[in-house]
Formats: C-alpha cells, structure tokens, sequence
C-alpha cells in the first residue's frame, strides 16, 4: 500500500506541497499516538499540537477524528508491514514465518507500540469502533496476510495456504499483546519465547509437509 503523504503529483506549487507536507506531519504523529494510546489518542488537539500545527490546520485534510484515526491507522502500515515481513523472493514460507516471528516477538517491540504492529496496538479497540475503523481494520488485515503469503499460487515457491498465514500473524498479535498487558517482566518475556518457539514449530511442520521440488 502506498503512503497517503506520497500519491499526489511532485509537479504540484508550493501551497500543494507546503499542504502535502501538514498531512504528514499530522498523520505521523496521529499514527504514533493511535498505536500508545488507542483511539483516543487520535483527539484532535494533541495530535495538532504533537505535529506542530494549529488547531484549524486540521480541517483543511480530515472531517473528523474519525476520519483522522483510519488514515492513521492506514499510514502505520505504509511504512511498517515490510518492516516485519521483509522480502519475500527467493525465501520460503517456512523461512519468512521464521524470520516474522523474529522480527515481531521482541521485547523492542513490546516496549515501543508507538513505532510497532498497529493490529496488536488497536486490536481491542477496533472491536469497539465506528463501522469505518472497523473496515480499514479488516482490509489492512487481508493486505497484511496477502503479503505474509508471499507469491502467488502458482508460483513455484508454493505459498501457504491463509490458514496457516492467518494463524502465524494470529500467533504473532496474540503473544505481543499479552506480553504487553502483563506487568510481570519475567511472565512477559516467557510469552513472547513461547510464541517464537510455537512459531518455529509450526514453520518446521509447514516445511516437513511441504511437497518436493
């Protein structure tokens, strides 16, 4: 998915690009805010203030925080779905479930939900929201799962079936959001290794039942 601060034409004045250049400022800092404090943190007011504008600034892009929270929530996987993915050519499933598990069951991570996974930062919250947060969720999810899969089906590199790309990133989701709610260090880094760990397994059964070249 492309950034929304990057589709528009580089030919545009000044204004178009000064314009340009105020959405990204409100949705890096919305986006961050979403992922630490949930959907209340896409108020209006401080996420102006957090970016360095005004208040009325906020008109000239969004309707409302509604319409701010799915753009920012959009904007978190502009940048970070490949970053916990990677690539996937020349890298079998196996090899990329692997290296999602690495990649996401940190306690880096854990530490940091402003610059992490927005799927495990909202997901309590997007049970809860207005039917259009509630879309952008689901489609970012399809989008995410897509890519976790990898090639197409035809290709020879056989992709996983979504089941097992869906139950992976449930894995991943699932353990990195109890190893942030819990408030006993020792009890969340066990999380997250046993989620690395039933990750591993589940590549190597993936891998062992994958049929030969």
């Amino acid at each position: 998915m492309e950034s929304p601060v990057t589709d528009a034409p580089e030919t545009d004045g000044p204004r178009a690009r000064a314009k340009r250049e105020s959405l990204r400022r409100i949705l890096v800092a919305a986006s961050a805010r979403l992922r630490r404090e949930g959907l209340e943190g896409a108020a209006i007011a401080p996420v102006m203030k957090a970016a360095g504008l005004t208040h009325g600034a906020f008109y000239a892009h969004f309707r409302d925080k509604d319409e701010l929270a799915v753009a920012a929530f959009r904007q978190a996987f502009a940048t970070e779905r490949e970053r916990w993915i990677g690539a996937t050519r020349d890298r079998s499933w196996p090899a990329r479930a692997r290296r999602l598990a690495a990649r996401y069951l940190t306690a880096r991570h854990r530490d940091d939900p402003g610059a992490g996974c927005a799927f495990a930062a909202l997901a309590t919250d997007a049970a809860r929201a207005p039917d259009a947060f509630r879309a952008a969720y689901g489609q970012e999810l399809r989008a995410t799962l897509a890519a976790i899969r990898g090639a197409p089906d035809d290709d020879p590199m056989r992709p996983p079936p979504l089941d097992h790309a869906a139950a992976m990133l449930a894995l991943c989701v699932g353990g990195l959001s109890l190893a942030r709610a819990v408030n006993d260090p020792e009890l969340s880094e066990r999380l997250l290794s046993a989620c690395r760990d039933a990750a591993e397994r589940l590549a190597q059964a993936d891998a062992a039942a994958a049929p030969p070249d």
